[in-house]
């Protein structure tokens, strides 16, 4: 199982107490805030794209959408969605429990500036019932992310 992996990556990283597990899904932004008692904004979402051919994941906050221009602009080329039956084998992570930890090797994973207005944020651990508790810094240093970038577009 994909949180099994999740548990032992973040456990070498010394944060596997950060993993909360609930009985209610988590598989939406909606559903993970309902379930956290936060608002949405807070919600770590990571989304999947394809660029150039290669998978890449960009972790923004749950109240903002991807900006196609802006995103252009940040990797040089444009990006489409992974079909969501293509999702878990590019990744390692089934849709409604992708998130940017223990995923297959060569995904490079971004942060949206959209995090930093938090001091908490809550990506998925895996599945769809599970979510982590990290600081922005945090989750860029659990993540090992290439860097953060610009790609949020703001309702």
């Amino acid at each position: 199982m994909s949180i099994e992996k999740v548990r032992a990556y973040l456990k070498n990283l010394g944060a596997e107490d950060r993993i909360i597990i609930f009985d209610a899904s988590t598989a939406t932004v909606a559903l993970a805030a309902a379930a956290l008692g936060c608002e949405e904004a807070h919600i770590a979402k990571t989304m999947s794209f394809l660029v150039d051919g290669s998978p890449v994941l960009v972790v923004l906050a749950g109240d903002v959408r991807v900006d196609n221009h802006k995103f252009k602009q940040a990797f040089h080329k444009k990006g489409r969605m992974i079909p969501f039956a293509e999702v878990e084998g590019y990744i390692g992570h089934a849709p409604g429990g992708v998130c940017p930890f223990a995923i297959q090797e060569g995904v490079p994973v971004y942060l949206d500036i959209s995090l930093k207005r938090f001091a908490t944020v809550y990506p998925a651990a895996g599945d769809d019932h599970s979510a982590v508790r990290v600081t922005p810094d945090e989750l860029f240093s659990l993540a090992k992310a290439a860097g953060w970038v610009d790609v949020a577009k703001y309702s």
